[in-house]
């Protein structure tokens, strides 16, 4: 019978080309994502109805000003009638 052998997990390699959102928000303040990452996790977080989502509520984010004009839009059109 072969004896197993266990290692310990010590993290990634730091030669590793590769990084993660852990790794890039260690070095600033500001990660750069897009929107498909953050929105599905964002609207899960809404309809589980997170308490975590009122910590950020007023944080400022940067858009574009096309999908700030697409918002503006939607927000109008979406005003419910009477």
């Amino acid at each position: 019978m072969a004896m197993r052998k266990l290692r310990v997990y010590t993290g990634p390699d730091l030669e590793s080309t590769s990084r993660s959102i852990v790794q890039e928000s260690q070095r600033s303040e500001t990660v750069r994502v897009t929107l498909g990452e953050v929105l599905p996790l964002l609207a899960d977080a809404v309809a589980s109805d997170r308490t975590w989502l009122s910590d950020f509520a007023d944080d400022d984010i940067t858009i574009t000003s096309d999908l700030f004009d697409v918002l503006q839009a939607y927000r109008h059109f979406r005003r419910p009638t009477a």
